[in-house]
């Protein structure tokens, strides 16, 4: 798992675009008020709330307690839980994951767990940072802490469609809809904040000092590429998916 933390009112504010975009996948989850639900990485419980009421029962899953916090006082049944660790069995009609699973580096441990958390015939959606997501930021942030010799870690993996269709089928899993898609994203503050909030990783061996200087050099290098419309923006790229355990 990541060393990221997180601060919900924080989070809320730098990213309150998160949850909005990931609405999409509730359409494609299309609960039925029967339904038992799980949702990995669950966060502050932005989208689980706009799901339990469409739903018998939703279970939100994260590895922040501040966050699961946030997420309970939202109304939603929340655990701390690391989703490399999931120990439900044929539990869930449907298991639903928005922004999350990019931060995990062990996807076949996750979707292990996912596979079995499900019932037969039970549906997993799923959104998440796929193959060249912000990489304008990861390319700018890797170049100046290289130059500079300091060590880092790039909390991410970025999968393929093609490589993460291939895990899904190990697994199990057959694969309805799977697509990878670009999405600039507009930014609610400078990019500045979105580099503090989401790529602490890449920070933690620096000094205040030399952190500011680092996102300051990378701020100006892509600012021609990501500063659009007086308004800073991220070059997400998605991966969306739904996939079923077999009856």
């Amino acid at each position: 798992m990541s060393d990221t933390s997180w601060d919900p009112e924080t989070y809320q504010t730098v990213a309150d675009f998160v949850a909005k975009l990931g609405e999409p996948l509730i359409k494609l989850l299309a609960p039925k008020p029967t339904d038992i639900i799980l949702d990995v990485g669950c966060g502050d419980g932005s989208l689980s709330a706009k799901v339990l009421p469409l739903c018998r029962t939703l279970v939100g899953v994260d590895s922040s307690p501040q966050m699961i916090e946030a997420a309970i006082e939202r109304g939603i049944n929340g655990y701390v839980k690391d989703a490399q660790h999931l120990d439900f069995n044929e539990h869930f009609d449907s298991v639903l994951s928005n922004a999350a699973l990019h931060w995990i580096k062990s996807p076949e441990a996750v979707l292990s767990g996912i596979f079995k958390a499900l019932k037969p015939g039970g549906v997993f959606v799923a959104e998440f940072g796929g193959l060249g997501n912000a990489d304008k930021i990861v390319v700018a942030l890797e170049h100046a802490l290289n130059k500079r010799d300091i060590a880092f870690n790039n909390p991410w993996y970025f999968p393929s469609a093609e490589e993460y269709s291939t895990l899904l089928t190990q697994q199990g899993f057959i694969i309805e809809h799977i697509k990878l898609f670009e999405r600039f994203t507009p930014l609610p503050q400078h990019l500045s904040h979105w580099i503090l909030t989401f790529a602490q990783s890449f920070l933690r061996q620096t000094s205040a000092t030399q952190s500011k200087e680092i996102i300051n050099e990378v701020v100006n290098e892509i600012r021609d590429d990501l500063y659009a419309d007086q308004q800073w923006h991220v070059d997400y790229v998605r991966l969306r998916l739904k996939a079923i355990r077999p009856s």
